[in-house]
């Protein structure tokens, strides 16, 4: 982009951030210690994998938490404010295969590019604190916390289903499977068998359920979504005894689980996963299931994918006995819609009440039979369509259950089922445990042994970290470790035979788990962190990330540190007080007449119309959506930086929109950020006459227009810092561009008048507080204008302005008169004037003495500061 003309060269916006940016690291202002003598404040953004180059998510982010530690150092806190990178993942691997470059070199190349660009943003970061999840030095502790927690039960290994990617050959979690495809390479998903390891996460399911009460500071949404995740049921398990079919009299009883039990008696079928042992025995006499399961197998297992796909099934020939009523059979059927990770793999299928259930019944043409009546419907007529009814109602047409609400059935039916042994009533969860194997060369090694003889066998403490062989190669699919011709062979630690060593590493969630540990104690080498100093730190006060992460990350967290406290570990079982989710920075998309895709640098504006930049074809503008590469709506933060500055940059994040909602980059946006900052430049430097000089004594006595000064500044001091606290960043920012306004012109008046020594002390002072205010968004132009204003010192080193409580306040409010309960006028009073003198002001205006002719005063209320009503009749 091209360098703004105008005051740029009054203003050298290139020299000054560099500037203050090299006198920042070298007085090392932001590197901070424990200190029991103040209160702390850890704010923590989620940080960054190292792609190579920052983007303008990034730059909201960490605006945001910037914005945050600078007013929170002000305000007198020690502010731990760290940076580090998630660098371990595939992208690191296609890198390598794409360019012929070992992964460590292209991520350690990248954390180099980015911790580069990153530091132009004048970020109070302390990087003396700077991690990076690859490095032997970081993972060394995370073995040793995995192996902690297989000692304490809390990690296994076991054969499951799971989504295998067949271009990254890899494991997918269910989340990353889209439409049936992985959400990286867009591949058809395949169901395969393997050894997994898992970590035990359910055995906390309740804690974490029960927990998300306390977390106050947290957004609903977010909470609400994890409650959802964990997903606590209550509900029946019980048994079918099952006959016909294959199997013949070998056939055993089939365990269902339900949190349905009142609509027992609108079963119309049994429904088992394609994964269920029943399904696999059938399959083995019966092709076209076998094939059929081949198929389900092919399909995402996300309950999206599962939602969105076509409801089908098999028909086994195996029937199953009603509990209830001896001689009812249902068919059993395979589907694709029941999970073998839920319940028991087995579903009873009411499709009145279940609208999976309805959409199988028409398909196969099922019974279906309401057992729920909504109040104010006949039981004799009333039917389901193509909705279920999922709502409270009346039980009918259930025998024993009949009349009942359908809680009272639900209890009614349970207990009948525990009565006959064939079931007990219990509580269920969605969450399923957490499996952490994955297929790649680029992660954290998982540290144990397989030996033939031993079995798993731990990596001996002292032989930690294992770390990865460098010398792969990525000329075929597949893990590299797992045909690497050495590093996996090794002699068993307990009986000295040859053995293996795992060729998986760690899903890369297990670093994010507990990073934010490891930023309290980044040195350490002979643990994680020093309890002390966790202890100081933890938990972290303000986390600041995308909505994307709401479940999987913070869960994962979450239970990271209860499972660390059930080791031994001493730590909090919360790790993050406060979240906060910042909205997505978007941008207009561009096509040309090909439907190809323009970066917005392709396109200019020519007489209303959008075209291209080289040839002046026109150009189709489609929708703002958020910036992506795909796309190439995208801005180069760099580009910006350089030409308008980090500052300019750093004020349209937090101007434009609430933090937390979307914001829609324009260059027009850009523009009034680099106008308004150098009118700032000019207030205070060209003020128009002389200012009080620095530290000068203040006066005794300020007249009318050095009052106004004050005021505004005072209100200012008051209203911006409630609103960082507050996280209204647009409205601090707007409150601040109302004080410069104020300013501007009371310093046009007092320029005209001539400036007294009141006028000058409080110019002075009202600049220097907009120095102070401005300094958390725009920290350069900040400690600038403060050296402009004859100061030495680190602005940063400042404490925030106290307002003047007696300044914030107005002097005189308005007043609304009404006769009757009708508006007749408004009159301005001295703030708390007294009842009578309100009364006689409002009994005196015009307006009041019309609406009253010819009328007696009964009675006047008088609500001080608001309201003077006059009852007459």
């Amino acid at each position: 982009m091209p360098r703004r003309e105008g005051t740029m060269s009054r203003y050298n916006v290139a020299e000054t951030e560099k500037k203050w940016q090299s006198v920042w690291e070298e007085r090392r202002c932001f590197e901070v210690e424990p200190d029991q003598s103040r209160p702390k404040y850890y704010v923590l953004e989620m940080f960054p994998y190292p792609s190579g180059r920052i983007h303008m998510g990034h730059v909201r982010n960490y605006t945001i938490g910037d914005v945050i530690a600078r007013y929170k150092r002000a305000q007198g806190f020690n502010v731990l404010h760290p940076m580090g990178w998630d660098a371990f993942g595939l992208p690191a691997e296609n890198a390598a295969l794409e360019r012929g470059v070992h992964p460590g070199k292209w991520t350690y190349e990248n954390i180099a590019a980015m911790r580069g660009q990153l530091k132009t943003m004048g970020l109070a970061i302390d990087w003396s604190r700077e991690i990076a999840t690859c490095r032997p030095e970081y993972y060394r502790h995370e073995q040793k916390m995995f192996l902690d927690f297989l000692k304490a039960g809390l990690a296994y290994r076991k054969e499951s289903w799971v989504n295998w990617d067949p271009v990254d050959n890899t494991v997918l979690a269910n989340e990353q499977v889209v439409d049936g495809r992985g959400w990286r390479t867009g591949a058809l998903v395949e169901k395969r068998k393997l050894s997994q390891w898992f970590l035990k996460i359910t055995e906390f399911a309740d804690e974490l359920l029960e927990a998300l009460k306390g977390l106050e500071r947290w957004p609903d949404k977010v909470r609400i979504m994890q409650e959802n995740w964990i997903g606590k049921s209550q509900g029946l398990r019980f048994f079918f005894r099952l006959e016909g079919g294959p199997l013949g009299a070998a056939a055993e009883d089939l365990e269902v689980f339900t949190t349905r039990p009142d609509t027992l008696y609108g079963a119309s079928f049994v429904a088992i996963s394609p994964n269920h042992p029943l399904a696999a025995k059938v399959a083995e006499q019966n092709p076209a299931l076998a094939e059929f399961i081949a198929e389900c197998n092919r399909m995402g297992t996300s309950e999206a994918a599962l939602e969105q796909a076509e409801k089908r099934g098999f028909d086994t020939g195996i029937r199953a006995e009603h509990p209830f009523v001896p001689g009812w059979m249902l068919p059993v059927h395979v589907a694709n819609f029941v999970l073998m990770e839920y319940g028991t793999g087995a579903i009873f299928g009411c499709p009145a009440h279940d609208q999976r259930d309805l959409d199988f019944a028409r398909k196969y043409d099922l019974p279906v039979k309401p057992v729920v009546v909504p109040a104010g419907e006949d039981p004799a007529v009333f039917q389901v369509g193509d909705e279920a009814y999922t709502g409270p109602g009346t039980i009918q047409n259930s025998s024993f259950l009949d009349g009942m609400s359908v809680e009272e059935a639900k209890s009614a039916a349970i207990a009948k089922i525990e009565e006959m042994g064939r079931g007990q009533g219990t509580t269920m969860f969605r969450l399923r445990d957490w499996g952490v194997s994955r297929q790649r060369y680029w992660g954290c090694p998982i540290p144990v042994i397989h030996c033939p003889a031993c079995g798993v066998v731990p990596v001996p403490e002292d032989q930690l970290p294992v770390t990865l062989p460098e010398d792969v190669t990525f000329d075929q699919p597949g893990n590299p470790l797992a045909r690497h011709p050495s590093w996996k062979h090794v002699e068993c630690p307990g009986c000295g035979a040859d053995a293996e060593r795992e060729t998986d590493t760690f899903d890369t969630f297990i670093e994010s788990s507990w990073y934010f540990l490891r930023f309290a104690d980044p040195r350490n080498e002979g643990t994680a962190f020093e309890p002390g100093k966790a202890g100081y730190w933890l938990p972290v006060d303000q986390y600041i990330g995308g909505i994307e992460h709401a479940v999987l990350h913070l869960l994962y967290a979450r239970f990271w540190t209860r499972a660390l406290a059930h080791c031994g570990y001493g730590t909090q079982p919360e790790p993050f007080a406060g979240l906060f989710t910042q909205g997505m920075v978007t941008h207009a998309t561009y096509q040309d007449a090909a439907g190809k895709w323009l970066f917005p640098t392709d396109v200019e504006t020519r007489d209303g119309q959008a075209v291209r930049v080289d040839d002046g074809a026109p150009v189709t503008v489609g929708p703002v959506i958020k910036m992506s590469k795909s796309k190439k709506n995208v801005v180069d933060p760099q580009n910006i930086i350089e030409t308008y500055g980090a500052d300019a940059a750093r004020l349209f994040m937090m101007s434009d929109s609430p933090a937390e909602r979307d914001l829609e980059w324009t260059t027009a946006g850009i523009d009034g950020a680099w106008r308004y900052i150098n009118r700032l430049w000019r207030l205070v430097t060209e003020p128009g006459f002389d200012l009080a000089a620095a530290g000068a004594a203040r006066p005794d006595s300020f007249g009318e227009a050095a009052t106004a000064i004050r005021r505004a500044a005072h209100k200012a001091a008051a209203g911006v810092g409630e609103d960082i606290e507050g996280f209204r960043f647009n409205s601090a920012v707007a409150k601040v561009r109302t004080f410069t306004n104020a300013l501007g012109d009371a310093f046009t008046g007092v320029a005209k008048s001539g400036a007294g020594p009141d006028e000058a002390w409080a110019a002075r002072e009202a600049l220097e507080i907009l120095a102070q205010l401005v300094q958390p968004v725009m920290p350069h132009l900040a400690q600038e204008l403060w050296a402009q204003l004859g100061h030495d010192d680190l602005l940063v080193d400042r404490p925030w302005p106290k307002a003047d409580q007696s300044l914030v306040v107005d002097e005189s409010v308005t007043v609304a008169v009404q006769v009757n309960g009708k508006l007749r006028a408004t009159i301005q009073l001295p703030r708390d004037a007294a009842n009578d003198a309100a009364q006689a002001a409002a009994l005196a205006e015009e307006g009041v003495q019309k609406a009253m002719e010819g009328k007696t005063v009964r009675k006047v209320v008088v609500v001080p500061n608001r309201i003077v009503n006059v009852v007459v009749g």
